[in-house]
Formats: C-alpha cells, structure tokens, sequence
C-alpha cells in the first residue's frame, strides 16, 4: 500500500510525491515505469511487485510474485518490457510484462553465478544480458537462446556495471576501487585499461555516452568523472575534503583529476546524469540527495606541496629538529591550505571557506592570503543538498518525468518530484 503526499509549495527543493511501504524487507531496486505512474521493485522478502497509481492516488501492487531467493537486483528495458532479475543463488531469471502490466510471463532463465548477483543489465541493441556477481565473475548472455557467450574474472567482486553500446565496451567497478574497462565481442573480451581513483569499493558507475564520460561513486565519499572521451580530463567531486589523485592513462587518451568532489559524512550509493540539464544525482547512505551542477568551468585542485617550515611565517614542523633547536622553537603540525596547496601552521590558517569550482561545497581550511582573495562570486554553490529522511540503498530517475525513486533502508520506497531542482 502507498500513501499518497499533498506536496507543500517550496522553492527549489525535490518534492515528495508517494511512498510506498508494503514491503516485509529491504527493496534492493526499484524502477519507474515510464509513461505510466507506476513502479517495479525486487526486494530480499523474494518479492516482485508492479505497483500501479489508482484513482485513489495511492499505489496498489498490479502483480505480487514471489520467487524461489531474494531478489537481489534488476534491469528494465520499457520497449520490450523485459524483466530482468538477479537472485541470491546466482541466477536470472526474465519475464515479459504485458501492455497493462497487470500479467508477467517468463522469458528465459540463466545460471549466470556461484553467488549473489550484484548487477544485471539488458543490452536491447546487442540482445545480451550482462551481469556480474559475487563469484568475481562478469558474464554476458545471448537474450534469445539464454547460451553464455563470455566470461571475465575479475580481482574483486563487481559493484557496478555500464556499457556503452556503439563501442562495445563495458564498465566495471570493484570492491577494491578499481574501475576494468572491458571491450566485449560475440564470444569473447579483452582488456583495454583498469584505472583506480577510489580509496574505497567502487558503489555506482553512471556512463553518459553522449559526453562520454563515466561518473564512478564510492565507500570513500568521492564522486569521479572519469573523461574516456578525451575532452577536458577527469573531475573528481568532492563536497568538503581534499584527495589529491596521480594522473592516469585513460581509453583514448590521458586525463588527470582535478577537483575533488566529496558527498560528505556518508558513502555513496547511487549516481544518476540528467544530460539535458547537465546535473549530476547522487545519492547516500545517510539519506542525502545531492544535485551537481556539472556545467560549470572547475579549477584544478593543487598539489599539496612538502616542506619541513611553514610557507608563511617559516615556523618549524615538529618533525624539523635542527631548526626548532637553531630558533629555539617548539615545532608545529602542518597544515594544507586546500586552494594554494602550500604547507601551513595553524596559525596561518585559521579562516575556512567554501571554494565551490575546486568542488569544495562545505568550508575547508585556506591560508589568510588565499582567505582574503576569494570573493563572494567565487564562494557562489555550485550544488544543492537535500534530505530524503530515509537510508537510501537504491536511487533511480526517470528524466522524461522529471521523478527520481529512492529505496530506503526503512523497507520504504519514495517518489520524489526533481523538476524544481533538476532545471
């Protein structure tokens, strides 16, 4: 059963339009039905629902299927309405769902795993079926004769999974904070590059196959925009924290990362890219949605620079004996002031400041020269953060809608209007 919200007016914020709250465990995904106001969603209680709005405005599962596992994850297609669902035993099994949605037939069924599927996902043009498990192993399936075609192992167990149709490559994300770009054929693949940004398990992949670029969220509360299309290189965002990151070799060309953007206080668990308006989604474990706004012309985050003495007043680190011993001067800490990236006591770096285009959305710490240069249009937001009030562990948007879809920890599935704050 779904109770039905009476939004209040507000100004740029996402508005709360449903929750829906029947079921006995966790929805590890859930989708919106384009062109219909409806949803489907898989959850650990073995359960497939459709819910559909009914003149009541409250959402009534159409469809209440329970299969033989938890359903661990699923994927969607709207033309064919196919069904694709992983389980904890390592299988996936398909339906095709009828016009009204209120009948689902099985399509195909595959042994995909030894373990817990962690991502399935439907490929209509290639007719493949892509999933990857807790086995380490990404596979992908002939959708018409349910036949393997390839396997890959990978060096830790898969978190996140993109393709990119007319290259042909696959995107995989881990649990040891690698990215493996895959260029897949009929029956085999091949390696094109591993790069790896995060200190924690990669927990989302977004690929946006116009702009090319691959948007990677992680444990470590870092987003990174990884450019595979060679344009302008590779943005991490961050919301408050500094993590300077080596270059790298990317698919066609070289990129660097240069702002560091963080979701602050908890990790990331899921990325959505509105190419329209060019904003970033994402999504957390402590319940916040953040909207970046991805185009604007960032500033390359500095290199934290080494010294054994304060760049500004020349006072000795703790570590500098001869000099603390010649000065007769008690060492101190060192700092980084995170617009300059000199080496600082805290003395001389007492101020904070947001410095939104190096992707520092929360006050960081600045040394009071670079505190005095930056102006009140160089601290304008270039984010918006909000509050969904529940633990989200799955994030979906529908853009021809306008809605996003959060699953939460609370066994609760909200619907959210974006189009006040995705504009």
């Amino acid at each position: 059963m779904a109770a039905e919200i009476q939004p209040k007016p507000q100004t740029r914020t996402p508005v709360l339009l449903n929750k829906i709250e029947a079921s006995q465990d966790v929805v590890n995904t859930a989708v919106i039905i384009p062109k219909e106001d409806g949803v489907i969603s898989v959850s650990e209680d073995r359960t497939i629902r459709i819910w559909l709005k009914r003149d009541s405005g409250q959402y009534w599962p159409s469809i209440y299927h329970t299969m033989p596992d938890s359903c661990s994850c699923m994927s969607f297609n709207p033309e064919t309405r196919r069904l694709s669902m992983g389980m904890e035993n390592g299988t996936i099994s398909e339906f095709i769902l009828s016009e009204d949605y209120n009948k689902m037939t099985p399509a195909q069924t595959y042994q995909a795993h030894q373990g817990r599927v962690t991502v399935v996902l439907f490929v209509l043009e290639m007719e493949w079926v892509l999933s990857t498990g807790q086995d380490k192993n990404f596979t992908w399936h002939c959708s018409e004769s349910g036949t393997q075609l390839g396997l890959y192992r990978t060096t830790a167990w898969v978190s996140g999974l993109q393709f990119d149709v007319e290259t042909r490559h696959a995107f995989v994300g881990d649990y040891s904070g690698q990215v493996t770009i895959l260029k897949l054929e009929l029956d085999s693949c091949s390696l094109v590059t591993t790069f790896k940004g995060h200190t924690g398990n990669v927990t989302a992949l977004c690929w946006d196959p116009v702009q090319r670029v691959l948007f990677s969220g992680s444990a470590d509360h870092s987003i990174i925009m990884w450019d595979i299309g060679g344009g302008k290189g590779t943005v991490e965002i961050s919301g408050g924290l500094f993590k300077q990151l080596l270059t790298r070799k990317g698919l066609y060309h070289n990129f660097h990362n240069f702002t560091v953007l963080y979701q602050p206080h908890s990790k990331v668990q899921g990325l959505c890219y509105a190419p329209h308006t060019r904003q970033l989604i994402s999504c957390s474990s402590d319940g916040g949605i953040v909207i970046w706004n991805m185009d604007v012309t960032r500033q390359e985050t500095p290199e934290w620079l080494d010294s054994d003495s304060c760049q500004k007043c020349e006072q000795p680190f703790f570590w500098n004996f001869k000099q603390m011993w010649d000065s007769k001067k008690i060492g101190l800490r060192q700092h980084h002031c995170r617009k300059c990236g000199q080496a600082v006591c805290g003395k001389c770096s007492a101020k904070r400041s947001t410095i939104p285009l190096m992707g520092f959305e929360f006050e960081v710490r600045v040394c009071d020269s670079c505190h005095e240069s930056i102006t009140d249009e160089d601290r304008a937001p270039t984010a918006t953060f909000h509050d969904s009030k529940h633990s989200i562990v799955y994030m979906h948007y529908e853009p021809t809608m306008g809605w996003l879809l959060t699953s939460g920890a609370d066994k609760v599935v909200k619907l959210w209007d974006m189009t006040p704050v995705v504009s």
